[in-house]
């Protein structure tokens, strides 16, 4: 059964909903992308926690974490690097679009907090032209800042990003979305060339592969985290 609980991280608090039993496999940690939560992960964790135990965050800004108004990748992969060692690091991490971003820096930041890494429909950040969506009407799951000061770094990446990608050491499984997706795929070709160890698997299912295509999104994700892919 799940249960949820709340970690203090240096300024702030995250929220984390955990699922299974300790077993003999490392802890699987899943991150989200923007404006989605824990929940967002339901059926991907209810499925996974069967042989191990799973916690699926809130990222800061996001559910019942805290939402501080202060947002960046790097504030959130700092959370997280603070999180992980209560979470039972290293950790099998994955990390779906925004929740991938921070968990590259977090794996490049610290190896030693992650066994294996998956990143969910995650390419290479590419300049582009900037477009801030117009907020949605009515009470929304996150912190709207998020999407206003977050977006920013998205449209025009640093310059750290090739080198980020490239000092990342764990196993890296990256699961495109294909065609449907609107993350270039060319982009994650891009990222997979530079992980010193990266493959990528496609999944016909847009940039959302773990809700559309959930039983093929978890024998995929098992298949490597037993180092069988």
């Amino acid at each position: 059964m799940a249960h949820r609980s709340a970690y203090r991280v240096g300024e702030v608090e995250i929220s984390v909903v955990s699922r299974g039993e300790p077993g003999d496999l490392p802890s699987l940690v899943l991150l989200p992308g923007t404006g989605f939560t824990a929940q967002d992960w339901g059926v991907v964790a209810d499925d996974l926690a069967g042989d191990r135990v799973v916690h699926a965050v809130d990222l800061r800004g996001h559910g019942r974490s805290s939402w501080p108004g202060r947002y960046s990748v790097d504030l959130m992969a700092q959370d997280v690097r603070r999180l992980l060692p209560a979470l039972g690091a290293p950790v099998d991490l994955v990390g779906h679009s925004l929740g991938g971003l921070v968990a590259c820096r977090v794996a490049a930041g610290d190896p030693a907090l992650v066994r294996r890494l998956v990143l969910e429909d995650v390419g290479l950040l590419r300049p582009r032209e900037p477009a801030t969506p117009q907020r949605p009407e009515g009470v929304l799951d996150f912190d709207w800042r998020v999407v206003e000061q977050v977006r920013p770094e998205i449209d025009s990446p640093a310059a750290h990003w090739p080198a980020t990608v490239a000092a990342i050491t764990a196993p890296t499984l990256v699961v495109a979305g294909g065609a449907a997706s609107f993350v270039p795929q060319d982009s994650i070709t891009d990222l997979v060339e530079l992980l010193p160890d990266g493959r990528v698997v496609t999944i016909d299912a847009g940039h959302e592969v773990h809700a559309a295509r959930p039983a093929d999104f978890v024998s995929t994700l098992r298949a490597f985290l037993a180092g069988l892919a």
